[in-house]
């Protein structure tokens, strides 16, 4: 029982306002798989540059993390830079540059197609479609998309929603997929374009989840010290789907506790992120402290 994770592995530079680092370890697949990797067998499809380097390939075989699926071509590795404001809910985007990533095409080992669990980092819709198309018997299949293919290629992700069973977006993505201010109404009309299981992530002021039998929603994790927020959303999706696959969770057996679980973890997970630049948590990470983090979350929600 495996997941697999399709999206960006990169490097990234950032600045906030506890500091500044000029090349890092990350990418969506890379966030969402190290996250993950703490529930189940994970394995990525992503594609890197000469460029990346030997200890990074060691950090994620570190992790038990199937790089089968990783290509290797010649160029650089896509590269992101960006600020954060003072209160790191903002951030401006100072370079990309796509390099090997303008021209990926997700090459799916055939291990990989048997796999029951899938999630999509990231990318364009089109290739998010035909990465499903190849898994047709996955238990659980969804990802993630962003503001510029819900403006300028609508039509294609609208299509490729139609195979999903779970989205996870930001509350502004969900108003301009929906249409509606209203998140309860956007969670409607988003349902019904396929993904039956949706979260709707807020940063700092939690998540909600919607499915069939209502909603559950969890606050956000206070944390004493946060360096960077990057990868947060992909870690806690990692956390999400991850869990569930941990689990033996299909489409049919998605029963609210698990699901809430789920949410938590992905929560739980979310927090660690931010509390060192880039991946460098999970260099230290342990299953006890995710576990210890849980049931503060179970203390502090009890109603």
């Amino acid at each position: 029982m495996s997941l697999v994770v399709v999206g960006s592995v990169a490097y990234d530079g950032v600045t906030t306002p506890a500091g500044k680092i000029d090349r890092m370890l990350g990418g969506a697949c890379t966030y969402i798989a190290l996250s993950a990797s703490y529930f189940t067998k994970t394995d990525i499809v992503a594609v890197v540059g000469d460029d990346f380097a030997q200890e990074d390939t060691d950090l994620l075989a570190s992790r038990n993390i199937g790089l089968e699926g990783l290509e290797r071509v010649p160029g650089k590795c896509f590269f992101w830079a960006g600020v954060y404001s003072e209160d790191m809910n903002d951030r401006e985007t100072i370079t990309t540059d796509l390099n090997v990533f303008a021209n990926f095409s997700p090459k799916l080992p055939e291990a990989y197609k048997t796999q029951p669990y899938l999630m999509l980092g990231n990318i364009q819709p089109a290739l998010q479609k035909v990465v499903r198309d190849q898994m047709p018997g996955a238990l659980l299949t969804g990802g993630d998309t962003m503001n510029f293919w819900i403006n300028d290629f609508r039509a294609e992700l609208l299509e490729t929603l139609k195979g999903w069973n779970f989205l996870l977006i930001n509350d502004s993505e969900a108003r301009l997929l929906s249409g509606e201010s209203n998140l309860k109404k956007a969670a409607a009309k988003i349902r019904a374009l396929g993904p039956k299981i949706l979260v709707i992530k807020r940063g700092e002021y939690g998540a909600t989840l919607f499915h069939e039998n209502g909603y559950f929603a969890v606050p956000g994790f206070i944390l004493d010290s946060l360096k960077d927020p990057t990868g947060a959303g992909d870690c806690f999706a990692g956390g999400f789907i991850g869990y569930l696959a941990s689990r033996g969770v299909s489409m049919d057996s998605a029963a609210p506790l698990d699901l809430g679980r789920a949410v938590v973890y992905g929560s739980v997970m979310g927090s660690f992120c931010c509390e060192e630049f880039g991946v460098d948590r999970f260099r230290t990470l342990t299953r006890d402290e995710i576990e210890a983090r849980f049931e503060e979350f179970r203390v502090f929600t009890a109603f």
